[in-house]
């Protein structure tokens, strides 16, 4: 089973071999950037905003 995206509930392709619990991906359909939070099976959140990106305050 893929995981979905959980800002457009797109399928995601991702070896579990190939990520790493906190690992940032962007979903290929809609750009969100998602959180691995959990291996097995595949589990994927919103990323946290980074904090080196400016937010328009207006």
């Amino acid at each position: 089973m893929m995981p979905l995206c959980p800002a457009c509930e797109t399928e995601i392709e991702i070896d579990e071999f190939d990520v790493d619990k906190g690992e940032i991906i962007s979903c290929p359909e809609c750009g969100a950037e998602l959180a691995v939070v959990g291996l097995s099976p595949i589990e994927l959140d919103l990323a946290p905003p980074s904090e080196t990106e400016e937010w328009d305050a207006s």
